[in-house]
């Protein structure tokens, strides 16, 4: 089964102060595994070159390809491509066509703030993204894209193809036991299915179940077999329901 990983790195001071909520992680996580995509690593760091640099320097030599977010637009404190470059040892570079489409865009409002958003690292390519005004900046394996939620989402759904690979698929098993009175079958499934993902999440305070146990693989048939032996081992009274 194709296996592909990725990394998201949000930029932003504002994230790490709690002054803006970040939810473009818990966006990226959900359409990514929806894909077939392994998200195996989010970090938030502030808006500082060498930070942004090393972190993307980091990511890009051990997963597939990586997305950072925020830090792109026309103000002092968007710096995310500087770091992008450092990382790679570039050099900063107005992009022709980024610069014809902000040149068009803006027109007689045109300023220097706005075309500091056509400079990308040397080599850059730009992708199309649907009906976002803007294409998304790619360089190397990295995709660069804004912090706002909804443009964010956008350029990310328009990406999406491109990433796809073998999907996941997942079953899920509701109980009314706590983590404690199921951990013992859970290790016996897992000693028989070591390869099977395995999450078991407990909810306080629910009426309806106790532990939300998931079960993913990209082999189909392989699910099917760990979901069937982990019913066998789960006593039946402890069983809500299974999705």
């Amino acid at each position: 089964m194709r296996e592909r990983t990725c990394a998201l790195v949000v930029v932003g001071n504002e994230v790490l102060s709690g002054k803006t909520q970040d939810s473009n992680a818990y966006f990226a996580a959900r359409q990514l595994r929806a894909v077939g995509v392994a998200l195996r690593r989010i970090a938030v760091i502030p808006d500082e070159v060498p930070l942004i640099a090393e972190e993307v320097g980091y990511c890009a030599r051990r997963f597939d390809f990586v997305l950072t977010s925020g830090g792109v637009g026309p103000t002092h404190d968007d710096v995310t491509m500087d770091g992008v470059a450092a990382a790679f040892g570039r050099e900063l570079v107005m992009h022709p066509e980024l610069e014809r489409l902000i040149r068009t865009h803006f027109a007689d409002r045109l300023s220097a703030a706005a075309l500091k958003m056509a400079v990308v690292p040397e080599g850059a390519v730009l992708n199309s993204t649907g009906d976002v005004r803007f294409p998304t900046v790619q360089f190397e394996n990295v995709y660069i894209l804004p912090g706002i939620p909804q443009i964010f989402e956008a350029k990310l759904a328009a990406l999406l193809g491109r990433f796809a690979t073998d999907p996941y698929y997942m079953r899920t098993i509701y109980t009314s036991a706590g983590e404690g009175a199921i951990t013992g079958y859970l290790n016996q499934c897992l000693a028989r299915y070591p390869d099977l993902l395995l999450g078991s999440y407990p909810r306080v305070g629910d009426p309806n179940y106790r532990v939300k146990l998931t079960l993913e693989s990209k082999d189909r048939d392989y699910l099917e077999r760990a979901f069937a032996h982990l019913m066998s081992l789960l006593p039946g009274e402890v069983v809500v329901r299974t999705e």
